[in-house]
């Protein structure tokens, strides 16, 4: 499984540096490759999720 980012992304960034797989790409909104995601299952969860200020990154 992979998470996604919703529509309410104001593309703040702090989600970009935060994944260790690089799979979050820069755009109006950001976007995660559902090919490369792996919720960091290495860590305790999502460190994207734990970062985003308006809560928009959810499992796909």
């Amino acid at each position: 499984m992979a998470m996604k980012i919703t529509d309410e992304c104001t593309a703040c960034g702090l989600c970009l540096p935060e994944c260790p797989t690089d799979s979050i790409e820069e755009g109006d909104i950001y976007v995660i490759s559902a090919d490369t995601c792996n919720e960091c299952e290495d860590q305790d969860g999502p460190a994207c999720v734990d970062v985003c200020p308006v809560d928009c990154i959810e499992k796909a």
